[in-house]
């Protein structure tokens, strides 16, 4: 198991196309995966649905979820009068001209679950969020719960490497 201590190491795991579990902090309330408790990947990647759904061994017909710096959100998605999403409650439909970039994160009603997120909401995952941006142009992250499928939400550090230990995740981001 290759353990992350820092933004720049966790960044390549995800430029390598391989998916980084993020662990740190308390853990979230509620069904969402919201940077504290996530398995990542990149968007990019027009495969990035089967590879995730084979490791978290959940069916193939349901959606997947993303992060976005808020300051990007409404270059990318039509969010009309919505201005943001902290919780991932909301669905939005990505723009036109943006769509082909972020394949992996669009369901088949052409709408993705969209989380947006500040530096002062969860400044690690906003960090990692910000520097895969600035290496790629793409300021968001393929974002799913960190558990596998009929599993609860990983909860403690012990859960976070037991589920490791029962998949095919190699790579760990601990940030301090």
């Amino acid at each position: 198991m290759n353990i992350c201590s820092n933004k720049y190491e966790a960044l390549q795991v995800i430029l390598d196309q391989k998916i980084l579990a993020i662990f740190h902090g308390s853990s979230e309330l509620g069904p969402r995966a919201l940077g504290k408790r996530s398995f990542l990947f990149d968007p990019r990647n027009n495969n990035a649905k089967q590879i995730v759904n084979k490791i978290k061994k959940r069916e193939n017909y349901r959606p997947f979820a993303a992060t976005i710096m808020l300051e990007y959100a409404k270059e990318w998605f039509n969010m009309e009068n919505i201005n943001e999403s902290p919780y991932m409650l909301y669905v939005f439909e990505p723009l036109p001209h943006k769509k082909d970039m972020i394949k992996s994160i669009i369901h088949v009603d052409n709408t993705c679950r969209l989380q947006t997120v500040t530096r002062k909401q969860n400044k690690f995952f906003y960090d990692l969020i910000k520097i895969f941006y600035e290496e790629t142009k793409v300021p968001l992250l393929f974002n799913t719960s960190f558990n596998l499928a009929g599993a609860p939400l990983v909860e403690t550090l012990e859960d976070a490497f037991k589920t490791i230990k029962n998949s095919k995740i190699n790579n760990i981001y601990l940030p301090k």
